[in-house]
């Protein structure tokens, strides 16, 4: 390894460098005499895609390079070769709108390695990837040391003793080392390549930021504005008068540019007032005929102030039963609808509720979203169904009266955050409601959940309400940052989940 190191640094490739480029191939390709790029096709190369060609130099030197060109990669097949990819070796293949980056070539010269130089070239593909937003990184790994395990192991158990540890493999290893995951073997891939056995692995990176191009005239948000309302439970004297204050606090969260309001769980409990006389069955019954004229006015304020309202949940009769159920009525005019799927035994034994069957998430302008009632975030897997639909934000429209009742959905809230690597916004009801049965006290502090690691608070959270105090509460979510910790953070409870041992699933309606 060389010492006295005075400066390392990345260029582009020229043909200026083929002199040192041409020596540096002989030596790294000893096992495949004249396995050098010819200065025709190095000119090629750089007058193709001259950004995917860069050279790394130590004190002026040469030490390394990595060649790359972009590819429309749906159209090769998966069990392509080298010759195939390369267009045999004109790389005429490199397409300027291609989606993919295909590394053509990486190497460093023996007596630089070790200083981490492959890792500088991996990292700037990456960057580039990002920045031309390209899907990911493909390429085919040579495993050079296969031959002396090739008469007792298959390519395929040659590669799982090496992600074992059994087997060191100094480039798979490498390539495994910079998030790079082996997706298949390619068989033939480079001739001559006899230490492989002409095998390679297909080695794949992910863009986590890539967006696929859109012919709309929008494109989705990566930092959101959540405004929950810690809504004041009081006697109104008609709807009128609660759509009023509802449309008071749409006002003013937009007013903050919030992307989503949420309501809490039966913000319209005070509409009950005028049948507290009935029993509790029939009063809740009458408080649904409110639900399709709420949703409407709901989603004319959505509309009117340009946000997505998550409108809590409300009592509502479908085929004669009761349901527990909310709106998602978006700014573009559509609305979506979920359910309560749980009810608490005091819905079912006082109003003759009924729990829900549908469960999924939602596409909205600013990412996909799911929303579970109150009591339903306190099983687990339903949020993991919905985490693995791709949901970033996870709303929870909550009526809690006791501090134990809030307690419950509050923890097991911030556990689905961590458990799902999402954000979890929760919204509850606070004061009192006198002269409704069954609706007596509210307690309730509103609140953002986030994951717990570095690039998020330490105790996982990102804002909180006063408690039982009536107020709004905003909060910024970065979606990117969900993206990253997917891939990078310190745990990953998703992609290390055991799915060879336990399932999570949805069942098919009956």
């Amino acid at each position: 390894m060389i010492k006295n190191i005075e400066n390392i640094e990345l260029h582009y490739l020229t043909l200026t460098d083929y002199k040192q480029l041409k020596e540096a191939m002989i030596q790294a390709y000893s096992s495949m005499p004249g396995s050098y790029w010819r200065e025709n096709q190095i000119k090629s190369l750089i007058d193709k895609f001259p950004e995917g060609q860069v050279i790394i130099k130590v004190n002026g030197e040469l030490a390394g390079c990595a060649l790359s060109i972009k590819l429309d990669y749906d159209s090769f097949d998966d069990q392509h070769t080298y010759e195939d990819i390369t267009g045999n070796y004109t790389f005429d293949t490199h397409d300027e709108n291609g989606d993919v980056l295909y590394g053509i070539d990486v190497f460093i010269k023996k007596e630089y390695r070790g200083l981490r130089l492959g890792r500088r070239l991996y990292d700037y593909r990456k960057e580039l990837a990002e920045k031309q937003n390209l899907r990911g990184i493909a390429f085919g790994g040579r495993i050079p040391n296969y031959h002396k395990y090739a008469a007792t192991l298959s390519p395929k158990e040659y590669i799982e003793s090496v992600k074992r540890k059994e087997i060191h493999d100094p480039v798979l290893n490498f390539q495994i080392s910079n998030d790079f995951h082996p997706s298949k073997i390619l068989k033939g891939y480079l001739e001559g390549d006899e230490n492989s056995g002409e095998f390679a692995v297909l080695l794949e990176w992910d863009n986590i930021y890539y967006e696929k191009k859109s012919k709309k005239a929008a494109t989705k948000k990566k930092v959101v504005r959540l405004g929950l309302i810690q809504w004041q439970m009081r006697l109104y004297k008609d709807l009128e008068e609660l759509m009023q204050q509802a449309e008071y606090f749409v006002d003013a969260v937009s007013a903050y540019r919030s992307d989503f309001a949420l309501f809490p769980e039966f913000f319209n409990a005070p509409l009950m007032a005028d049948n507290n006389h009935l029993p509790e069955s029939e009063a809740i019954r009458e408080l649904a005929k409110y639900t399709p004229e709420i949703v409407q006015k709901f989603s004319e304020l959505a509309i009117t102030y340009n946000i997505n309202i998550i409108t809590g949940s409300m009592p509502e009769i479908k085929d004669e039963l009761l349901y527990n159920a909310g709106y998602i009525c978006k700014r573009d005019g559509s609305t979506e609808r979920y359910e309560k799927l749980h009810v608490t035994p005091d819905e079912a034994k006082v109003w003759g509720m009924q729990g829900g069957n549908e469960l999924k998430t939602f596409d909205t302008d600013c990412g996909k979203i799911g929303v579970l009632i109150c009591y339903d975030s306190e099983f687990p897997e339903l949020s993991r169904i919905l985490a693995e639909e791709g949901m970033d934000i996870l709303f929870v429209p909550f009526l809690t009266d006791t501090q134990n009742g809030y307690s419950r959905v509050r923890h097991c809230a911030q556990a689905r955050a961590i458990e799902n690597e999402c954000y979890v916004a929760i919204a509850g009801s606070v004061g009192n409601l006198p002269k409704v049965n069954n609706m007596d006290i509210q307690y309730a502090q509103s609140m953002v959940f986030t994951p717990c690691d570095f690039s998020f608070p330490a105790n996982g959270i990102k804002a909180e309400a006063t408690t039982n105090t009536e107020m709004i509460l905003i909060a910024d979510v970065d979606l990117d940052l969900l993206k990253d910790l997917n891939q990078f953070g310190s745990v990953r409870n998703l992609k290390d989940r055991r799915t060879d041992i336990f399932e999570v699933r949805k069942l098919l309606k009956k």
